[in-house]
């Protein structure tokens, strides 16, 4: 199972810390970010969120983060998933794990690394709402 991917599927967030520890027994500190679906949103009642991405792009830029970070702070390990499918409130959308031999560096990286995924990656999102769908503007 690679670090850095792209799935349609759900993934399990302790497969993916027990496979971060993995690299390291130098880690004191694993921070982990969860985003999930939500059923309000803006206002609004939501029903779906719809990922898609730019294909074979959106893996890129999420490795280009992932060496950026690596680079950016002292950290020893990464892992991020974001699924591109349909999603429902309480289902998982991303995760993104930092493990390092200190906690505030891995806190560090894990708000940069979704702050920037969110800016940078060509993911999009559609809400499915009871008055229609509508693309979301990227924020941070």
């Amino acid at each position: 199972m690679k670090a850095i991917r792209i799935q349609e599927e759900d993934f399990c967030l302790q497969d993916e810390v027990d496979a971060l520890k993995a690299t390291s027994q130098r880690m004191g500190g694993i921070v982990t970010f969860l985003g999930c679906a939500r059923d309000f949103s803006e206002g609004r009642d939501v029903f779906s969120i719809q990922f898609e991405q730019y294909a074979g792009m959106a893996e890129k830029a999420m490795n280009v983060l992932h060496d950026e970070a690596l680079d950016k702070f002292d950290i020893l390990s990464i892992r991020m998933v974001h699924r591109v499918t349909t999603v429902h409130a309480g289902e998982q959308i991303v995760l993104i794990v930092v493990g390092a031999e200190h906690r505030k560096a891995a806190f560090e990286a894990c708000e940069w690394l979704i702050d920037e995924l969110k800016q940078r990656v060509p993911i999009w999102k559609k809400e499915v709402t009871p008055t229609g769908e509508s693309w979301v503007t990227p924020h941070p």
